[in-house]
């Protein structure tokens, strides 16, 4: 007997079919009137109100904050990010 106890075993779990079926869950849910497009864009502009009308000391920490690369800049499409 093995002082290092039983052999290991090889374990393996093929998702890909769960996943694809996530995805019709996911699409069906959306509806057939979903435009990706206009969500991203839709989401630019929140983006854009979110960091709009801040104070001199708001925006210098948020230049801080995108110089440091924790956040994106604005305008350049980082929508959803």
């Amino acid at each position: 007997m093995s002082s290092h106890g039983p052999a290991p075993v090889e374990f393996a779990v093929d998702l890909s079919s769960h996943e694809m079926l996530r995805r019709a869950h996911v699409l069906d849910a959306l509806g057939p009137d979903w435009d990706p497009g206009a969500a991203l864009r839709g989401e630019e502009e929140a983006y854009e109100l979110l960091y709009s009308g801040l104070t001199a000391e708001q925006q210098r920490v948020y230049d801080e904050l995108v110089s440091a690369g924790v956040l994106p800049p604005r305008g350049g499409g980082h929508a959803a990010t």
